[in-house]
């Protein structure tokens, strides 16, 4: 079975859910449906394909996914394609096979900017990040990641790659995995308070959101164990004389719906 077999399925899975549950589901494909979604009550579901490779090096393919609402791609996940590297060439002992985005790899990102597709960096080396923020036209997203500085694992943002976010348009979403939190299995809420801070005293408050990764990670927050303790985080987070109730809702999500509408916005 190939990547687009394996892809295709799982969009039929996703399709027949929400047709099933429409009364708590709603299928997006644009800012303006998710907002409308939104609006209507209902929890959006937004389409992604996580590893590059998912795509086989073909542009072709990206196309493809595009045509059938795929609106963002994480370049990476735990393994290098022949055009990126992944976190994992920062980690110890390891060493990058491309040394970041090589040419291909380029044309992939500009070819997901003109399709209005999210570039998402979560997952990729650093100097793949330095690549891509230098090649992107659109802002793009860390859909999963924390802050570098806070806790040294090769997932995570470091600060001057931060300020290139903020020249870009771009977003860092946290996570709420615990060794991205804290470098260790145990945390709490205050941790992933801690990174959402760190992230806006460096990028500002348009350039941070939340990301948890519930569905991927097994070491949670203690406080933050699912996102129905989101509204304790955010009354954590009020407490915070910076931070007001709209600054809140950038946060929450008008900060990802800002990038989103942008990135379409540089698609021809």
């Amino acid at each position: 079975m190939n990547a687009a077999h394996v892809i295709l399925e799982q969009i039929d899975v996703i399709k027949r859910f929400i047709s099933k549950y429409p009364q708590y589901l709603g299928y997006a494909h644009s800012h303006e449906s998710l907002l409308e979604v939104y609006k209507s009550g209902r929890t959006a579901s937004l389409l992604g394909v996580e590893r590059g490779h998912m795509m086989g090096a073909s542009l072709s393919v990206l196309r493809m996914y595009y045509d059938i609402d795929i609106r963002y791609l994480t370049l990476k996940h735990t393994c290098n394609t022949p055009w990126a590297d992944s976190s994992l060439a920062d980690a110890p002992g390891r060493q990058p096979e491309n040394f970041g985005l090589n040419d291909f790899g380029a044309k992939v990102v500009l070819e997901m900017n003109r399709l209005g597709m999210l570039v998402d960096l979560a997952h990729v080396s650093q100097q793949t990040m330095r690549d891509a923020l230098a090649v992107s036209r659109a802002p793009v997203i860390f859909s999963h990641s924390s802050a570098y500085a806070l806790c040294r694992h090769s997932r995570n943002v470091p600060d001057d790659i931060l300020k290139q976010v903020v020249l870009n348009g771009g977003i860092v979403m946290v996570s709420f995995y615990n060794y991205f939190l804290t470098c260790n299995e145990t945390a709490t809420l205050h941790d992933g308070v801690r990174h959402i801070n760190h992230i806006r005293d460096v990028a500002g408050l348009d350039h941070v959101g939340l990301g948890a990764d519930y569905d991927g990670i097994n070491k949670v927050p203690v406080g933050l164990e699912d996102v129905g303790r989101y509204p304790e985080l955010l009354a954590e987070v009020l407490k915070d004389p910076r931070w007001s109730d709209e600054d809140l809702a950038k946060l929450a999500g008008k900060n990802f719906l800002r990038v989103f509408k942008e990135a379409e916005e540089v698609a021809d």
